[in-house]
């Protein structure tokens, strides 16, 4: 198996209400890939490597036995942002919250790497953080 190579990432989630998930990203900056986008999916764009699929809850639950995490008790996952600077990370939780979003965990300033959070509208949690070009090795 090869380990160097690239790889692309689809990071599936399951919403309540697509439509709804769709603006709140939009607003945020996303773009979404028609070709996979019904009324029960879509593609959110966040790299050329990196894609989350949005799904309706009951389509969602095609790919799983198990039962959903309640978002309103339980974390499924920290999903984090890269970001080129300190003020992006600001003005990207800012929009969140703004668009129907909640705060998370307070920001969070180690110098090197700064960060900040929020929870999108169906309770997933969003990890947004710049780090100093110079200190990755």
């Amino acid at each position: 198996m090869a380990t160097n190579r690239s790889r692309k990432i689809f990071v599936n989630l399951p919403v309540k209400d697509l439509k709804r998930s769709i603006e709140f990203f939009t607003k945020l900056g996303f773009s979404f890939n028609q070709q996979f986008t019904d009324e029960t999916a879509t593609c959110m764009i966040l790299s050329e490597e990196a894609y989350v699929m949005l799904l309706t809850e009951k389509r969602f639950k095609d790919f799983t036995k198990n039962q959903l995490c309640d978002t309103r008790t339980h974390t499924e996952g920290l999903f984090a942002l890269s970001c080129d600077s300190r003020a992006e990370v600001d003005e990207l939780v800012n929009t969140a919250i703004a668009a129907g979003g909640k705060h998370a965990v307070d920001k969070q300033d180690h110098g090197f790497m700064y960060g900040w959070s929020f929870y999108d509208l169906d309770g997933h949690h969003w990890e947004v953080f710049w780090m100093d070009p110079a200190t990755i090795k």
